[in-house]
């Protein structure tokens, strides 16, 4: 008896571990490697914003992406079927809610008057606005700035 029940706990703590650390993995800031189902549904969230705004399918090319809470901060160029940029790139804000993820209008953040560039430069100011807007955003989303 002593000994299934120490199997048992035994089995018990380690499907616990395992979860915790599962769920641990979640709520630590990664980006996801390429293929994988979050960065695909990620960069369909996009895509289907960039159509709708465009009606133009693209892929992008990724320079940052970094996931943290259910937001994630994208830096990408729109590009064509032939691998040529279609558009100016730049940087979008995702929540993921309801099952699925969505573009924030990054339009509705307050200007910083000092930075001409907002959200294209993800400034100090920038980021200070959007965070006071949506303050669940985890800073580490966010590139760390060069000095």
């Amino acid at each position: 008896m002593r000994k299934i029940t120490f199997l048992a706990l035994a089995i018990f703590t380690g499907l616990g571990m395992s979860s915790l650390a599962h769920g641990q993995a979640k709520d630590l800031p990664h980006t996801p490697v390429k293929g994988s189902p979050e960065r695909q549904a990620i960069m369909d969230a996009l895509r289907a914003n960039f159509k709708l705004d465009t009606g133009t399918p693209v892929i992008f090319q990724v320079h940052y992406l970094k996931v943290h809470n259910g937001w994630a901060w994208v830096d990408v160029t729109p590009l064509g079927e032939n691998n040529k940029p279609v558009a100016e790139g730049g940087t979008s804000l995702l929540h993921y809610e309801k099952d699925k993820w969505t573009v924030i209008d990054l339009s509705t953040v307050p200007a910083d008057p000092s930075d001409p560039l907002g959200d294209q430069d993800a400034s100090p100011g920038f980021i200070r606005n959007l965070r006071q807007k949506y303050s669940a955003i985890p800073a580490d989303i966010f590139p760390k700035r060069r000095k």
